[in-house]
């Protein structure tokens, strides 16, 4: 793998992580990895390239990302690349929906002021850890899973890249599934499932083909036809007035900030794998947070707005859309928009089987997983509340892995720079720190898995006399907890390195 770029590292350590690469890059991407001068095309070990762009300055080259995993990657994405892509992967039609677990159950619902203040809360916190995971990334040019062989070895990096796998590949049917129902919403019709799936699927697959001239289009065209569809949603859907029916209650109100919490932290285990072709650090960070925190408090208030007019019906919120005038038009750029989701989720499946096939290449990763969920959507005709319950429990494992990434990155081993080569060793003491956090999370919110998994952890609770409360955040303490404990470890950590 390449180099970790010391332009981009601004203050962090030299990662002995990849291996050196005589790929020559772009000259902006070149500045970036090698120090030189934009306009130099330099390889990546610095040496000056036998072509550079200067020869046709008339015409620049258009930068990919690598095709295989120890290929140093482009530098292209500034401030505004991270932000369309990340506004846009945070509006969401499963986001106007699931708004109702911010609001709460019919006759218990949140105060219109405490359910938005639960959903700015809970997604300034969540995506402050996707900004560090963001700017983890930049720094060390690792897609995301590769990065673990740093936290864990190469070996043990294995076992959260085959959950991540599994993961995005869930929810990568998932998202096809809702492109299909929100275009089959649009043009009133229960047919042609089939149809919809399809189409999805396949420009799914194209983006990922191209993914940094995916976040190009994103950036230049996209990006500015959700704005308007949202302005104009939210206007419309304001002027009709929104009822209170829980005015006043605050009751539930950790709670709601919790599931802000866990949908903004489901992106951590992919942000690396966009946020590596950063020009720098900062971008990827402030690019990421901002981007992801406005368009997912926008989403979420806007649902919740289309909730309450349609009586605090989930079902039938796509109704409050259509009901406002040329509703249609506007709810068919967000279906279409939508499928930058499956994107995000095909090609950080790519992205995670290159930590286990790093030489394949990556077009063939990614077209043959935008197959594979097209074929399972094709299918599948909806999800049990059981393949939800596991895809949350996969998302539980990743709250306290981040914890222990950061800590260690930032005051342990990663401090002198972390060993992301092929032969990177087994680091075993890091798995204790990831294991308790886990441990914590699922004992104050048990994932309703199958019962006897819900069983285990009741025991547990009874056996410790702990009864959770309403201020107990299974997201917080499941990353407190773990961070801490990496914390305490670091002493040891950083002298096992160093021998």
């Amino acid at each position: 793998m390449p180099p970790a770029s010391p332009s981009s590292s601004s203050g962090a350590p030299s990662s002995k992580d990849f291996s050196e690469s005589s790929t020559t890059v772009h000259s902006d991407a070149a500045a970036t990895v090698s120090g030189s001068p934009a306009g130099t095309a330099t390889t990546v070990s610095g040496a000056p390239a036998a072509t550079t762009v200067l020869d046709r300055p008339e015409r620049a080259e258009r930068v990919e990302a690598p095709l295989v995993l120890d290929t140093a990657p482009p530098r292209t994405l500034r401030f505004r690349d991270h932000f369309a892509l990340w506004m846009n992967l945070g509006v969401s039609l499963i986001g106007f929906t699931t708004a109702a677990t911010v609001l709460g159950a019919p006759g218990s619902e949140l105060s219109l002021a405490a359910a938005i203040t639960a959903i700015v809360a809970g997604t300034v916190v969540g995506t402050a850890m996707l900004g560090v995971a963001a700017l983890i990334g930049a720094r060390t040019g690792a897609p995301a899973m590769a990065n673990l062989r740093g936290l864990f070895g190469t070996r043990l990096s294995y076992v959260p890249t085959v959950l991540n796998i599994v993961q995005c590949i869930g929810w990568g049917v998932y998202e096809l599934l809702v492109i299909a129902m929100g275009a089959q919403t649009v043009v009133h019709t229960e047919g042609y499932r089939w149809v919809f799936v399809v189409l999805a699927g396949a420009v799914t697959t194209a983006l990922t083909i191209w993914p940094l001239g995916a976040i190009a289009v994103l950036r230049r065209f996209v990006a500015a036809a959700v704005a308007v569809a949202m302005v104009y949603f939210t206007v419309q859907l304001g002027r009709n007035g929104v009822p209170d029916p829980g005015a006043g209650n605050w009751h539930g109100f950790l709670k709601a900030t919790d599931a802000m919490i866990a949908v903004s932290i489901s992106f951590v285990p992919l942000a690396a794998d966009y946020t590596r072709h950063s020009r720098t650090p900062r971008a990827a960070f402030w690019g990421s947070f901002s981007g992801y925190t406005l368009a997912q408090v926008w989403c979420y208030v806007l649902g919740l707005f289309a909730l309450l007019q349609s009586g605090g019906d989930a079902t039938k919120i796509f109704d409050s859309f259509l009901g406002v005038w040329a509703g249609w038009l506007f709810l068919l750029v967000l279906v279409l928009r939508e499928t930058d989701q499956s994107f995000a989720n095909v090609y950080s499946t790519a992205m995670s089987v290159h930590n286990l096939l790093p030489k394949v290449d990556r077009r063939v990763l990614t077209g043959g997983t935008g197959l594979l969920i097209t074929v399972l959507a094709l299918q599948i005709t909806e999800f049990t509340d059981s393949y939800y319950a596991f895809l949350g429990l996969i998302g539980s494992v990743f709250v306290p892995m981040f914890a222990v990434l950061a800590v260690d990155y930032f005051l342990g081993a990663g401090r002198r720079g972390w060993n992301l080569a092929d032969d990177a060793p087994s680091r075993w003491l890091m798995l204790l720190p990831w294991a308790l956090g886990f441990a914590v999370y699922q004992l104050i919110a048990p994932t309703a898995i199958a019962g006897w998994w819900t069983d285990f952890w009741t025991s547990a609770q009874e056996a410790l006399h702990f009864t959770p409360q309403e201020w107990t955040s299974a997201s917080l303490f499941g990353f407190l907890v773990p961070a801490l404990a990496t914390w305490a470890l670091t002493p040891l950590t950083r002298r096992t390195t160093a021998a």
